[in-house]
């Protein structure tokens, strides 16, 4: 999953960004309003975090401007401007949660957990595929009662691949839900993940399968 901090205090995007690629998410920062716009224009993310005083364009237009291109990513306002008014109008301008600062990392953690589940069309904290499970709370998953050890680009992949649900998902799709800027990944590092991941299923009679020239999807090893 990825999610871009557009936050002009460059330490608390920094901690942001640490926290939130520590669960194992792709993180991008930018730090004015003109190169969030700018880059929410050309790349695809599952969400954005949001401040509103922001250099050069208000959080809020970068927002309006957003839904005026039927941009769907989640957007989570993140801000110190907390009067009712501002809130209003934040959610009325198409942001999908509004948090004010001060705050706790961990509620700050659960609220994007909460909407990358209804970005992805999850009700619930976890996603199943034949004998494993996929808890977007822990960031962990789990094939009979035991929680498997998976490297985080690993369970990145697992992760897009599971809430597909078995239908086909592209290999630049998974390159973004990967990659932020400064990662240099190409096809061939996901067809390594893919292979290293395809080993830690067998077990469990699952398998990654290659829709050729399209992507991979999740499929049972039936025997």
């Amino acid at each position: 999953m990825r999610i871009l901090v557009v936050e002009d205090n460059t330490t608390l995007a920094s901690g942001i960004a640490s926290v939130l690629r520590a669960a194992g998410y792709a993180v991008d920062v930018v730090h004015d309003g003109v190169s969030a716009e700018a880059v929410i224009a050309t790349e695809t993310f599952d969400l954005v975090i949001l401040d509103l005083t922001l250099p050069e364009m208000d959080g809020l237009d970068v927002l309006r401007g957003m839904r005026a291109r039927r941009n769907a990513s989640s957007v989570l306002i993140l801000t110190a401007r907390g009067a009712l008014d501002e809130r209003v109008r934040g959610l009325d301008l198409g942001a999908d949660d509004y948090m004010t600062k001060p705050f706790e990392v961990s509620e700050l953690e659960a609220r994007v957990r909460v909407l990358l589940r209804r970005q992805s069309g999850l009700h619930d904290a976890s996603v199943s595929f034949g004998d494993i499970t996929l808890d977007t709370v822990s960031r962990t998953v789990w094939a009979f009662g035991q929680a498997l050890d998976i490297p985080l680009r690993e369970f990145s992949v697992l992760e897009t691949l599971l809430l597909k649900g078995g239908k086909v998902v592209g290999k630049q799709a998974i390159i973004e839900s990967l990659a932020a800027f400064d990662d240099e990944l190409s096809e061939n590092a996901v067809e390594q993940y893919v292979s290293r991941l395809r080993r830690r299923l067998a077990p469990y009679a699952l398998t990654v399968r290659v829709a050729r020239g399209i992507g991979y999807y999740l499929d049972r090893i039936i025997d």
